[in-house]
C-alpha cells in the first residue's frame, strides 16, 4: 500500500443544478441544491484513499459544523485527520453551479484555508513518511511552496496541481516532481494554447507533467522522452466537479505502486470517468474495486505517440 500526504484546502461545496448557468444580472431556477465535503486537497485525499492508499491530510477547517462535517467526511473515508487543524472562524466554501451538460462554474472563499501559512514539526514528520505529497493552490503559496521543499529535502515525491491557476514562484516549480495542470492551466502558466507546446514550455522548469485534457484523455511528457497521449473512456458526463481530483488521487496511488506511466494514466482516467457519471464531489469518487473493473473493461485502450 502505497502511502501519500495531501496538504490542502477542505472545503464544503454548496451545490445548485440547474439546466443552464445565470448570465450576468440573470436569475434561473434550479432543480436541486446539496451540501458536499470537498476542497480540492480533501478531494485529493478521499481518491486517492478510496483508490487504495493509506492517506493523512495536513490543512484546517473552521470552529463551526461545517468543520465537524468536514473532518467526519474525511475519517469515514479512511483518511488520517490528525493534524487537521480546527481554526477561529468559517471553514471554506466553494459556491457551485452544475448545468445539464454537467459542466459548473465556481467560487471559492478560502475561510479556514487561509490560515495555513506555515508548516509545523508535526507536519515535517508526517511528510518524511509519505512516498508521495500531493498539493494544489488553494492554501497560501508561502505553505505549499513550504510543502514542496520540504518533500524534496526529505526525499518525497511532489505532485502539484496548479490551479487555481496562477503564476508559480521558481523555488516551488523546482521542488516540483509532477506538475498536472488541466489544458486551460497549462496554457495560463506558459502563453500557450496548444497543450504540446505548453507541456514542453513546462518541462524547462519541472521534469515531468500531465496535462488534462478532459474528454480526449491526457497527454504525458517527461525530459528526455517522447509524449505520450492516453485516450479517455467515452461516457456521458453528469457532473464534473471533482474529476480533475479523483485523476490526480487515482494518478498517485498507481505511480506510487509501481505502474508504468501509459497505465497510470488509464486506470486515472478509469478513475475519473467514474467520478462524472456521479454527482457531487467527493461522493462522486470510485473504490479501488470498481477503478479496476472499470479499467479492466477499456481493454486495447494504449498510449500513442503525439
Amino acid at each position: 500500500m502505497t502511502s501519500i500526504v495531501v496538504l490542502g484546502s477542505m472545503n464544503m461545496d454548496l451545490v445548485a443544478y440547474v439546466s443552464r448557468a445565470p448570465a450576468r444580472g440573470e436569475t434561473v431556477t434550479g432543480r436541486a441544491f446539496r451540501t458536499v465535503p470537498g476542497g480540492k486537497g480533501a478531494n485529493q485525499a478521499v481518491a486517492a484513499a478510496r483508490a487504495g492508499a493509506e492517506v493523512a491530510m495536513i490543512g484546517a477547517v473552521g470552529a463551526d459544523d461545517f468543520g465537524v462535517r468536514l473532518r467526519s467526511n474525511l475519517e469515514h473515508c479512511a483518511v488520517d485527520t490528525d493534524l487537521l487543524r480546527t481554526a477561529e472562524g468559517p471553514s471554506g466554501t466553494a459556491h457551485i453551479v452544475v448545468d445539464d451538460e454537467g459542466g459548473n462554474a465556481i467560487v471559492v472563499v478560502p475561510g479556514a484555508n487561509a490560515t495555513v501559512t506555515s508548516l509545523s514539526h508535526g507536519d515535517e514528520a508526517l511528510i518524511g513518511t509519505a512516498d508521495t505529497l500531493l498539493l494544489q493552490l488553494e492554501l497560501p503559496l508561502s505553505v505549499v511552496t513550504e510543502g514542496a521543499a520540504t518533500a524534496r529535502r526529505l526525499g518525497v515525491r511532489t505532485v502539484l496541481t496548479p490551479a487555481p491557476a496562477q503564476q508559480l514562484p521558481p523555488e516551488l516549480l523546482a521542488a516540483t516532481d509532477l506538475l498536472v495542470p488541466n489544458e486551460h492551466e497549462a496554457a495560463a502558466l506558459t502563453g500557450h494554447t496548444d497543450p504540446r507546446a505548453a507541456a514542453q514550455a513546462l518541462l524547462r522548469d519541472v521534469p515531468e507533467v500531465v496535462v488534462t485534457l478532459g474528454a480526449s484523455g491526457s497527454l504525458y511528457a517527461a525530459r528526455g522522452a517522447e509524449p505520450v497521449t492516453v485516450p479517455a473512456p467515452r461516457v456521458r458526463a453528469v457532473d464534473t466537479t471533482a474529476a480533475g481530483n479523483t485523476f490526480v488521487g487515482a494518478l498517485a496511488v498507481a505511480l506510487g505502486e509501481g505502474r508504468p506511466v501509459p497505465e497510470a494514466l488509464a486506470w486515472a482516467q478509469a478513475a475519473a470517468a467514474l467520478s462524472v457519471q456521479r454527482e457531487g464531489a467527493s461522493t462522486s469518487m470510485p473504490y479501488r474495486t470498481e477503478i479496476e473493473a472499470a479499467f479492466g473493461s477499456l481493454g486495447d485502450l494504449e498510449a500513442d505517440p503525439v
